[in-house]
């Protein structure tokens, strides 16, 4: 039974642009994916400096997130969790919070001046974990934390290289470590919190399309079986 990554409902809850389609053309070409990867059983490999730069610092994005939530020690959470429609891993799941942690490439992607959380994908993500989890609340923390390093000298030879420069220019290097280090800000400039409410109409909402999906999934799958039978 096909069960959605809860980083993945944003993929499934764009509406389609007709009214007499169930499915969006987004929500079709990730379950055309997803297909590909379970029939076959190979995993599609994306990353990018921002993921790579999320992973790396996730932990230091919890322990800031701590000091300005004060909601007690909070720890990286590993617990796989799933229920029939979805599946999960929230970064921070304890007895009295569940928060999910995104970590800005520079200070200029950080929201500083966001009055609500407008992306929809983190929104739907926070939602899900909070119906695994049971919570009736949730936070999505942005977090602006150093470029780990190995980072920062990649960014330096990039420019470097755009400018057609061989030895290095320390206005470049500069340039990069102040955008991409942070030592100098108060912590309460470095987190953006976003309080989310259970909402059980939206998860109600995610079920039905849940339910739309497996129903073209299994149509993927089946029309793979077709294939390979009609070759034996």
């Amino acid at each position: 039974m096909l069960k959605i990554r809860c980083s993945a409902l944003g993929n499934i809850m764009t509406n389609a642009r007709s009214k007499n389609e169930a499915l969006s053309k987004t929500t079709k070409n990730y379950l055309e994916e997803l297909a590909i990867e379970n029939y076959f059983g190979r995993r599609k490999y994306f990353t990018s400096k921002y993921t790579e730069k999320g992973n790396e610092v996730e932990e230091e994005a919890i322990r800031l997130s701590e000091k300005i939530l004060d909601k007690g020690f909070l720890y990286k959470n590993d617990e796989k969790l799933e229920n029939d429609f979805i599946k999960g891993i929230p970064d921070v799941n304890t007895n009295d919070v569940l928060i999910d942690v995104k970590s800005s490439w520079d200070i200029f992607s950080f929201p500083h001046f966001e009055k609500k959380l407008n992306n929809k994908a983190y929104y739907y993500q926070l939602m899900g974990y909070m119906w695994l989890t049971g919570k009736s609340c949730s936070y999505l923390c942005y977090c602006l934390v150093n470029t780990p390093q190995i980072q920062i000298e990649d960014e330096v030879r990039r420019l470097h290289w755009k400018q057609f420069l061989i030895d290095e220019n320390p206005e470049i290097r500069a340039h990069v470590e102040k955008l991409h280090l942070y030592n100098d800000i108060d912590n309460n400039l470095k987190v953006k919190i976003f309080k989310i409410d259970y909402d059980e109409e939206v998860i109600e909402s995610i079920k039905k399309r849940i339910e739309e999906c497996r129903v073209y999934y299994d149509e993927l799958i089946e029309e793979l079986n077709i294939k390979l039978t009609a070759h034996v």
